[in-house]
């Protein structure tokens, strides 16, 4: 991913005068929005789709607003010595994962009984899981991003996301063709782990915190050993008229700790009414429903129904709470990028549409053998409880570090 794809903030005068009509139009993306909502009303489980629709909106808005993107995050800790998001992903799963304890003790009175809190993104651990992430990771490296930052970057005029979509629905397909060997392989006698189940909640949430806690201070401490003695800056009045504060808003990028805190408090909310968040199922549904049509995947995929996380069942209507998340996350999107006037779009090259595809087939592989991407097993498994979710970032992190490392030897062999 370029810089400008990558770091996007304000633009230059002349180019923010032409984009003038942007806040426009994002005024009257709003009232459509709002038209759709009303007719969403009055569809079968109206009520459950336009809080869906909300949640998606609210992602989209912080997504694009805070850039909160998890292999920008990772890039910047690894290749910048910038910790900011990396803590903040940090802090999303911590305050999910308090939402969370509340939300399934409430549901599974008893952990240890054996019963495992239904829709969770809790999936079994195995070799498999640790493949799929280490594609995913390889994806994101190749791609410049992870499923979700593809889904939003669309608001932006991303030349790489619409054939990173595009590979991503390759990569279910070929994801799903290879499930049945690797599930008879190692995934259906493989655990499926719920911490919960094996330390009570309170001795969970006190792990997963633990693990959260000790990580951010290496984290921040190993950033601080780093850093030269700097001057401290001197302090910059600050308009408090109300006028300024929302012009702030649209103007540069939010807050990263408020991004993380914005995350997981959606990504809670969302439980109450729906199942938790994720933004592949839809795509994966739709791409397994036409390639079964036409008999181009097997009928049968063992197992694979049964397991808690971005299901790919077909569908009988594409009004399912998930799809209008997905709705409401791009149209959020392209609110944000348009209030803030950071729609630039630009006509793809060649190597944007290769990029795009090879890494987007690699995301949408690891997506599917991995019931989930870094929204769906990640996040929302993270937040459950789920030790396949900490399996899954733990694969795909160790794959964004080899790549960052591969990309820097080839810099230093470039530049011999």
């Amino acid at each position: 991913m370029s810089t400008i794809e990558a770091s996007r903030t304000d633009l230059p005068p002349d180019a923010a005068r032409s984009a003038a009509w942007q806040p426009w139009a994002a005024a009257g993306l709003i009232v459509l929005l709002w038209l759709f909502a009303g007719q969403a009303q009055t569809w079968n489980g109206g009520r459950t789709l336009v809080f869906a629709l909300s949640i998606g909106i609210a992602l989209g808005v912080v997504l694009q607003r805070t850039r909160f993107c998890f292999y920008c995050h990772a890039r910047d800790w690894l290749q910048r010595d910038d910790p900011r998001g990396i803590l903040a992903i940090a802090l999303a799963l911590a305050i999910g994962v308090v939402g969370m304890t509340v939300v399934q003790s409430s549901w599974v009175a008893n952990p240890q009984a054996g019963q495992l809190p239904p829709e969770m993104h809790i999936g079994p651990v195995s070799w498999v899981l640790v493949l799929a992430g280490l594609a995913f990771g390889a994806g994101m490296s190749v791609s410049g991003s992870c499923i979700s930052a593809h889904w939003y970057r669309l608001a932006e005029g991303s030349a790489v996301a619409p054939f990173a979509l595009l590979g991503t629905g390759l990569g279910f397909a070929i994801g799903f063709h290879t499930w049945n060997p690797l599930y008879s392989l190692a995934v259906a006698g493989a655990p499926v782990v719920w911490l919960p189940g094996h330390l009570g909640y309170g001795g969970a949430l006190a792990v997963q915190l633990g693990v959260l806690g000790l990580w951010s201070a290496w984290v921040w401490q190993r950033h601080v050993k780093r850093q030269a003695p700097a001057v401290r800056p001197s302090a910059v009045p600050v308009s408090k008229d109300l006028r300024s504060l929302w012009l702030s808003l649209w103007t540069g990028r939010w807050n990263y700790a408020l991004g993380g805190a914005l995350v997981g408090l959606i990504s809670v909310l969302a439980i109450v009414r729906m199942r938790p968040l994720g933004v592949t199922a839809t795509l994966g549904s739709q791409v397994r429903g036409a390639l079964q049509t036409h008999g181009w995947v097997p009928e049968r995929l063992n197992g694979l129904d049964g397991f808690a996380g971005c299901a790919t069942l077909p569908q009988e209507s594409w009004a399912t709470p998930n799809a209008l998340v997905l709705v409401g996350l791009i149209a959020g999107a392209f609110v944000a990028a348009l209030a803030s006037r950071q729609f630039t779009p630009r006509l793809p090259t060649g190597r944007d549409a290769l990029r795009g595809i090879a890494g987007g087939t690699l995301l949408g592989w690891g997506a599917m053998t991995g019931l989930g991407c870094t929204i769906g097993t990640l996040l929302s498994g993270g937040m459950a409880g789920a030790l396949s979710a900490w399996v899954f970032g733990a694969a795909m992190l160790a794959a964004l570090w080899l790549g960052f490392r591969f990309q820097a030897w080839q810099a230093t062999r470039g530049a011999t």
